[in-house]
């Protein structure tokens, strides 16, 4: 069965083991994804984040332009196995040469610097989709889950250590400089990604967007009680737009409760059970994958993406069908690619 995967990791993990000089490439490793594992599972396509902890650069477009450079480097180097796309026709094409097809992403829209020729500069670079935040309060909006201590290049926007107070920060939401984005990406052609932004904000994109968006790694809060989950009627609302959520593997947003050894594991089944619950809130048409490989812990029961059989057979137990299962594995993302670019 084909698979679509909303967002890894990967380019950022191939960065950072490469500035600890280790030998790291995208064809074949020891990280959660890489090209022969991806084939293996049947990947028709994979959405590659460039992430950008802001507590660790002084630079965020610098850092950016350096992982763009390594997703270009490894991309070039196995043209024979997958291809970028920017477009749904590239897709197509990919598939109908038996290539894989990688989607730029950016997971940090403050590597912008509230700057929207900058927005249009990475748009020309080939990104297609894009998070309002990380986990750190910007010129854009607030976070769901704010990280416990800022970056020091925002100690001048006068961020109060209230701002750090989780309940408070589900009513912050996007600043006027982000609405002003949110309408730049739609008239661009970058998706708004709404994973880990803050219910407020998410709240209001949902007015504000004329198109619809995503949530392009994030599960339900009814099973999980993260803020970076999403309640239930966020998942309706990214629903009636149109919109599609990835599931997360992560473990501590698919259960509350660590295991003996105080660990959030990650179980198939929960996997399947967040899937599940989405589907039945908003519908069999707004749910699909978000993996977040190579930017999670390695405490999972799908250890990799070479091992996807594992969650197509949890999800037959949980009685859905074939067809539906070929929508969540990846029809309703080519679907909402087609309409968006």
């Amino acid at each position: 069965m084909k698979i679509i995967d909303m967002h890894c990791d990967t380019i950022s993990r191939i960065c950072q083991e490469r500035n600890r000089n280790n030998n790291c490439s995208l064809h074949q490793n020891s990280l959660q994804v890489d090209l022969m594992k991806m084939k293996s599972s049947d990947y028709l396509l994979q959405n590659f984040a460039l992430f950008i902890d802001l507590s660790e650069t002084d630079c965020p477009y610098q850092t950016f332009q350096e992982q763009l450079a390594i997703f270009k480097e490894e991309i070039t180097k196995n043209s024979n196995l997958i291809t970028p796309v920017t477009c749904y026709s590239e897709i197509i094409a990919n598939e109908k040469a038996e290539k894989m097809s990688a989607l730029l992403t950016l997971e940090e829209g403050e590597v912008c610097g509230g700057d929207l020729d900058k927005l249009k500069e990475i748009y020309d670079l080939g990104i297609r989709m894009m998070t309002f935040t990380w986990n750190y309060p910007n010129s854009l909006g607030f976070p769901a889950e704010p990280a416990p201590f800022l970056p020091s290049n925002f100690k001048q926007q006068q961020i109060t250590s209230t701002n750090l107070n989780t309940k408070l920060h589900a009513k912050k939401g996007l600043t006027r400089l982000g609405k002003e984005f949110l309408e730049e990406m739609e008239s661009l052609g970058i998706i708004p990604d709404v994973s880990h932004l803050s219910d407020q904000g998410i709240s209001e994109v949902c007015k504000i967007a004329k198109k619809p968006f995503c949530a392009s790694h994030s599960n339900a809060r009814a099973l999980c009680q993260r803020g970076r989950n999403l309640p239930d009627e966020l998942i309706r609302a990214i629903a009636e737009k149109g919109g599609v959520i990835g599931a997360n593997y992560y473990g501590p947003f698919l259960t509350n409760m660590p295991d003996k050894e105080e660990r959030y594991f990650s179980y198939v089944k929960d996997i399947a059970l967040h899937i599940r619950h989405i589907a039945d809130i908003g519908g069999i048409s707004c749910i699909g994958l978000g993996s977040d490989f190579d930017g999670i812990d390695e405490n999972l029961e799908l250890k990799n993406c070479s091992h996807m059989e594992l969650l197509e057979h949890e999800l037959k137990k949980c009685n859905l069908k074939e067809s539906e299962i070929e929508q969540i594995f990846y029809r309703n993302v080519l679907n909402f690619y087609q309409e968006l670019l």
